[in-house]
């Protein structure tokens, strides 16, 4: 028998999980809808994040202030998970907030606890606070991701209040990693915060930041000379902080072009003009394909166009790390909300071209020569012959990591 089989199952979907806890609405709230217009009465739980820089610029406690608060408003409130990493000041801030406790998980013969799906749903709430939002749960978890569980208790109406660093964001990998020399394993998917009701900034300057670890509030003492010197250095976190600044005000305009529509006045503001804009990212079966396809999201999402990925499958036959990182890069693209396309031909160039004209793509993104200069007088270059061939786009060439 498997060491975790008792907490194997097959994933159910949000509407089963409404099933199970008799949250639905009964047939009869649909007796007043057209046929057309039937909409489940059923409201969906707004979510609202609280976005940072790094760790320690204070997410949990705004989080758990936030909930304080909304109790003393007559909000049914409680904690589905905080982590509070034994900081005095945060654990302070839970105060009389009712925490649901956590489930135990059995993984390679050692309990490891994780928030309990099941315990809130039947307790359903008004309000849950969920710290660690790009977490990855345990195997034999409900779903993979904590961002998945939050889904969830959305679908059930419950208003879900959670956090997240921005180093977290699937979009920022390379970028991230290019800054602190760090390589994130858990990521969140953009389109997931793109869907936030609200996000603010947690906001801190890095001198401030670096003067609290000092002090001991974020990392016990003997830690902070090492952490000083490697992730939370001054220039990191300047950069970290700049990347976070502008995921806010991105989200700020998204959140200003959809009241401008709402309100019918898209001739009077820029941010109501529909995107002419297309982007159309070129990748394959190499390792560097995910990078491009986060490159391609970032253009696409500053620009506030429609993105496509193209695969060309020139070859009849690829092998399996080939197969693993194409595999890879498709299911990126889909966490990214990019839909892909795949074309069939052995004349790589051509191909792209006329997926470009198809598409009206107006900006290419594709990935520089991998090949040496001998192999590219003798078998040619896809990049240069893209660049002699007529799309009528920009061709963006992004260098290697």
């Amino acid at each position: 028998m498997s060491q975790f089989s008792q907490n194997e199952y097959i994933r159910p979907n949000p509407d089963e999980l409404l099933d199970r806890y008799q949250l639905r609405d009964s047939p009869s709230s649909f007796a007043s809808c057209s046929d057309d217009k039937r909409l489940h009465s059923r409201k969906l739980g707004r979510l609202r994040v609280y976005l940072g820089m790094a760790p320690g610029v204070g997410k949990t406690y705004a989080m758990l202030n936030e909930g304080r608060r909304r109790k003393t408003r007559g909000a049914d409130v409680v904690i589905g998970y905080i982590e509070t990493h034994h900081r005095p000041i945060t654990e302070e801030q839970i105060g009389d907030l009712e925490i649901i406790p956590r489930k135990h998980v059995l993984y390679r013969e050692i309990a490891l606890q994780e928030m309990d799906i099941d315990a809130i749903m039947k307790r359903h709430p008004q309000v849950v606070l969920v710290d660690e939002l790009a977490h990855t749960n345990v195997p034999g978890s409900y779903n993979t991701k904590r961002y998945q569980d939050v889904e969830t208790l959305l679908q059930a109406g419950i208003i879900v209040i959670t956090t997240l660093n921005i180093q977290h964001l699937e979009s920022l990998n390379d970028i991230i990693e290019s800054i602190t020399g760090i390589r994130q394993r858990e990521t969140l998917p953009d389109l997931f915060l793109d869907k936030a009701d609200e996000v603010e900034l947690i906001d801190i300057t890095p001198d401030a930041l670096r003067s609290r670890m000092r002090h001991g509030n974020v990392y016990p003492l003997d830690r902070v000379n090492q952490a000083l010197q490697q992730y939370f250095t001054l220039s990191n976190l300047t950069a970290l902080r700049e990347l976070a600044l502008r995921c806010v005000a991105a989200k700020t305009e998204d959140q200003l072009e959809m009241m401008t529509r709402k309100d019918g006045n898209e001739h009077t503001s820029a941010w109501g003009r529909t995107a002419t804009e297309r982007v159309m990212v070129a990748f394959d079966g190499r390792l560097h394909s995910k990078q491009l396809l986060r490159v391609g999201w970032r253009l696409a999402h500053g620009l506030r166009a429609p993105i496509l990925a193209v695969t060309i499958e020139s070859k009849k036959y690829y092998s399996g790390l080939e197969k693993t990182f194409l595999k890879d890069a498709i299911y990126l693209a889909e966490e990214l909300g990019i839909e892909v396309i795949r074309v069939q031909g052995k004349d790589i160039a051509t191909k792209l071209a006329e997926t470009a004209r198809e598409y009206h793509a107006t900006q290419i993104v594709i990935g520089q020569p991998m090949k040496s200069k001998w192999e590219e007088l003798r078998w040619g270059s896809v990049v240069n012959r893209l660049l002699r061939l007529s799309t009528g786009a920009d061709i963006h060439i992004v260098p290697y990591i």
